[in-house]
């Protein structure tokens, strides 16, 4: 593998995952809302993009780098919105709501997914859709959260079955990030694990390229060389 475009990269899983595929001398594309968060990646192996994947213009610029890096290897739709906060009922949802969380967990990962059709096709490349339990789980004032993303599960896997591409849905389980904290607001959240334990468990199944479906990162075997990188 030598190029990745992970969304959302300058925090949380997107970070830790992209600092991770740097070590490993992949170049990666990345991008987030913030010039400040984004600077804590400053790397010669990242081409860093302040934006917004639900804007068309700033994927438009994502799709750019990826020209520039000469294709595309990885495709990591990691960035997500919980929906309005703080979270509430489903009966107190509007569709102006589920519109807002629509357009960054489902489409925008579509639209980029669609305009990077030909380079992962060309590649062989792997498409991985960072998912929750949430998407499979019903959990009270996560609805738009779990309902974009059962849908960005169900096109993930249906495009890899309409593709022929080499596609997963990973839902990395609960972790120690500020999306979290959001979700549970003034609570300690101190005992879920730091996204960077997750992973080794996202990197083995790069590695392994297993049949494409929903995988949990804690049933993921981790080899030894790839737990110790």
């Amino acid at each position: 593998m030598h190029t990745a475009l992970v969304t959302g990269g300058s925090a949380g899983l997107g970070l830790a995952l992209t600092r991770a595929l740097v070590a490993r001398g992949v170049t990666v594309v990345t991008d987030g809302r913030s010039p400040d968060t984004l600077a804590r990646i400053d790397s010669p192996g990242v081409r860093a993009v302040v934006g917004d994947v639900a804007d068309p213009d700033h994927r438009a610029a994502l799709v750019s780098e990826v020209g520039a890096i000469g294709g595309l290897d990885l495709l990591v739709h990691n960035a997500s919105t919980l929906g309005p906060l703080p979270m509430r009922a489903v009966r107190d949802l509007t569709a102006a709501d589920l519109h807002a969380a629509w357009q960054v967990n489902v489409a925008a990962p579509l639209e980029l997914t669609r305009a990077l059709l030909p380079t992962l096709r060309d590649r062989d490349g792997v498409v991985l859709s960072v998912t929750s339990d949430a998407a499979v789980e019903h959990y009270p004032t996560w609805g738009a959260y779990a309902a974009t993303k059962s849908a960005l599960e169900h096109l993930t896997l249906t495009l890899a079955a309409e593709e022929g591409l080499t596609a997963y849905a990973v839902d990395p389980g609960d972790m120690r990030t500020r999306m979290h904290q959001d979700a549970f607001p003034g609570e300690d959240i101190s005992d879920r694990p730091e996204p960077e334990t997750v992973v080794p468990s996202l990197l083995a199944l790069l590695d392994r390229r297993p049949p494409p479906g929903r995988y949990r990162a804690a049933d993921l075997a981790v080899p030894t060389e790839v737990a110790s990188r």
